[in-house]
């Protein structure tokens, strides 16, 4: 199992435009209830790898089309 830790302000910004630019998708869940909203193929990431108690990823930053 992979955690996710919370982004930075600055890549949340560069998500919401991503996601400003695509068609609106209905939220869905994951098969535990989590819920999230599904976006178009081609927004990229560059992930840091961790570990705390449980491995960790993190987006860093938001890559240019």
């Amino acid at each position: 199992m992979v955690l996710s830790r919370r982004i930075t302000a600055l890549v949340r910004a560069e998500v919401v435009t991503h996601l400003a630019g695509t068609a609106p998708a209905a939220p869905v869940h994951t098969d535990d209830g989590q819920r999230y909203t599904p976006c178009a193929p081609g927004l990229t990431v560059e992930v840091l790898a961790g570990t705390t108690r449980h491995a960790t990823s993190t987006v860093t930053r938001v890559r240019g089309q």
